[in-house]
């Protein structure tokens, strides 16, 4: 019963959101045809994500890998990624996954692939002189992750998220409020916690940037205690189209992890509304 009120939430959310977005689109410049270039829109490989979104028409990819030291001598590699279309001017659809799972504890391995996302986002406010961009997300998490293995819950999941960004100066800020609810591996109902992170960029030199980043959880439950971590990250934007990063983020309080480390790409791949 709660998948299908969480589901029809999403869908009234987007249907609602439909008419506006379409009269807002027909004033979106098209990319790549001289009116706009094709810009990639980084969302890695910070915890929060910009409320402004991938260009309409276009197709955008992430990939990365990552290294976690949850501490007790545990480790954790991590290959995944991220991809996103462009649908219309303020809507974006948006398909994550993790594609290998390495995690070495004490007891031994397991490795395998992990869960899938898919999502939307709709962004209902454009940045002005005042006011920062504006966006709700949501995600459904797919349990492809083996809960034999414990690489993942073998539930469904739900993500609900508030997004803002505003530029400030030479500064960038995103800012978001993230509502979970988890489903429980062993027992009926949910578990629920909220994640509140702010990232700020700022450019270093030509095209090397910094970000720092604060973000945190409550406790989702009796296993998965509340914690609070920060990230510094670098990123290098090759051209327009092509970011690198690098990441280390570490952990503040005792339920976060010890140390992670974060390396990735993201990479526009093109405007498929121009082969039409």
């Amino acid at each position: 019963m709660k998948t299908r009120s969480f589901a029809r939430m999403a869908f009234w959310a987007v249907a609602l959101a439909g008419p506006a977005t379409l009269s807002v689109a027909q004033e979106c410049p098209k990319p790549g045809g001289g009116e706009a270039p094709i810009v990639s829109n980084p969302n890695r490989p910070t915890v929060s994500n910009p409320a402004d979104l991938t260009q309409r028409g276009v197709a955008e990819i992430e990939y990365g890998w990552g290294r976690a030291w949850p501490g007790a001598g545990s480790r954790g590699d991590a290959w995944g990624g991220l991809f996103r279309f462009g649908l219309l001017c303020d809507l974006e659809l948006r398909f994550s996954f993790d594609s290998f799972l390495n995690q070495r504890q004490a007891a031994g391995s397991r490795r395998g692939f992990g869960d899938t996302w898919t999502g939307v986002q709709y962004r209902f406010r454009k940045q002005s002189a005042l006011v920062p961009s504006m966006a709700f997300s949501y995600a459904l998490k797919h349990p492809t992750a083996s809960s034999r293995k414990e690489l993942g819950s073998g539930r469904a999941d739900h993500f609900l998220t508030y997004l803002a960004s505003k530029d400030l100066g030479g500064f960038h800020a995103d800012f978001n409020a993230s509502y979970l609810a988890s489903g429980r591996s062993e027992a009926a109902g949910r578990d629920q916690n909220v994640e509140l992170a702010l990232s700020v960029s700022h450019a270093l030199k030509g095209p090397l940037a910094i970000t720092g980043e604060l973000y945190g959880d409550t406790r989702l439950n009796d296993e998965t205690p509340g914690f609070t971590s920060t990230l510094w990250a670098l990123s290098y934007t090759v051209n327009p189209r092509l970011t690198l990063d690098a990441a280390i983020d570490f952990g503040l309080t005792s339920g976060a992890a010890r140390k992670q480390l974060l390396v990735g790409f993201t990479y526009a791949l093109g405007d498929l509304y121009s082969r039409r």
